[in-house]
């Protein structure tokens, strides 16, 4: 279930989580960090991408006209870790 962040009820929950309780999870290889002072050069790397790259387009039609992709233990392997990856809102 999902709980709306609009609510009118603002008093504590005696079953919610103290601030200092909570951890945070360590940022590991291939963590999403974000500079302002990088704002500009993603700009300006953006601006000098074409819109639409042909190549990867003609690709992706390829595939998509494939009926054999993606292949059968492909899809096992997803489906597999999808089912044992642990539920977030669990935590």
């Amino acid at each position: 279930m999902i709980n709306s962040t609009s609510s009118s009820d603002r008093s504590a929950r005696p079953d919610a989580v103290p601030p200092s309780a909570v951890t945070r999870r360590p940022a590991g290889v291939g963590s999403d960090q974000f500079s302002a002072g990088q704002a500009g050069a993603l700009r300006a790397a953006l601006i000098n991408q074409p819109e639409i790259r042909p190549t990867v387009l003609a690709r992706g039609m390829a595939l998509a006209a494939d009926p054999g992709y993606p292949p059968a233990a492909v899809i096992r392997q997803v489906a597999e870790k999808i089912l044992n990856a642990p539920d977030l809102a669990d935590e």
